[in-house]
């Protein structure tokens, strides 16, 4: 995917750097990387001919995060695209220059990447896909889909979200909801074999999966343990349902990454990041899978097929 090269004596390509945390699979260019150059493309900036896109690939391997940034800004980037929580965190270390464009992020402000929404007030800014709120909302789903369920375990990578906020917001949201909420890491696949057997022992009727690289490109592998338990399963976006999911509840991403593609467009005709406020997305998407549901025996509610945007049959 990298651009064709400048012929001697024409003008210089501008240069966008593209850090992501998955691989560039079907799924990755369906989602984000078709819809970011369609965005592009709308505001006059087309691939190859007067822009240039580097890619860099993380695979689900966080570590790695570091030293592909480094390798993307000794280009001489116009631009750096920072794809999901985690490369927008190792981006915002790695430049204070650059300007930083964070796409799906959760709360910049909490996260640290910018002082306020509205005045940014550095080299980065982006497009939010929500936060903490959406997991409750997750949760609420859940009990909508299952009224039986009591315990449910968070399943999170701690190198995407920051375990003692999450834990604190759990205890609210267990509260105000009625549920018994546990926190359960996995770093790794290594770590999902025993991420399972921590919520068997914890007695967990229900698991919400919260989005995260290491997940997505680790997705089968999750969905395995999810239909082995048979837990009634809500995850982040709806192409995480290829297996034994049950729901979905999400910013649209192909229309947060179309966004994405006009806000860089802004930024390479001269905005300057720390005056271009931090967008929130503004389309939620909800998806059902019936097939999974009717595999568990759980009913959904008509109302709740009524209004989700995907129902997988």
């Amino acid at each position: 995917m990298a651009a064709l090269p400048v012929a001697f004596g024409q003008p210089r390509l501008q240069r966008i750097g593209f850090l992501g945390g998955t691989s560039p699979e079907a799924g990755t260019r369906r989602v984000a990387i078709d819809p970011f150059l369609q965005g592009l493309r709308e505001h006059g900036h087309v691939e190859g001919e007067n822009v240039e896109i580097r890619y860099a690939w993380a695979e689900g391997k966080p570590d790695r995060l570091p030293a592909l940034a480094a390798q993307l800004l000794a280009l001489d980037l116009d631009v750096l695209v920072a794809s999901g929580p985690g490369p927008a965190l190792v981006a915002r270390k790695a430049t204070t220059t650059v300007p930083v464009v964070a796409l799906a992020v959760d709360n910049p402000v909490e996260m640290g990447l910018v002082a306020d929404f509205a005045r940014p007030g550095g080299n980065v800014t982006g497009i939010s896909s929500y936060g903490g709120e959406l997991v409750a909302k997750r949760l609420q789903l859940l009990k909508d889909l299952v009224p039986s369920v009591q315990r449910v375990a968070v399943l999170a990578n701690p190198h995407t979200v920051v375990p003692a906020q999450l834990e604190a917001a759990l205890q609210r949201f267990g509260r105000s909801l009625g549920l018994s909420l546990q926190l359960v890491e996995a770093p790794g696949p290594e770590r999902f074999e025993a991420a399972f057997d921590e919520m068997k022992r914890e007695r967990a009727d229900g698991v919400l999966v919260l989005g995260d690289a290491t997940f997505w490109t680790h997705r089968a592998r999750l969905h395995e343990l999810v239909e082995r338990h048979r837990l009634p399963s809500v995850w982040g976006h709806r192409d995480y349902l290829e297996g034994g999911g049950l729901a979905s509840y999400q910013s649209d991403f192909p229309a947060l990454f179309r966004r994405g593609g006009a806000l860089v467009a802004r930024i390479l005709k001269g905005a300057r990041p720390a005056d271009t406020p931090f967008e929130q997305a503004t389309k939620l998407d909800l998806a059902i899978n019936l097939k999974a549901a009717q595999a568990m025996g759980i009913t959904v509610p008509p109302a709740l097929l009524i209004a989700a945007d995907h129902v997988i049959r």
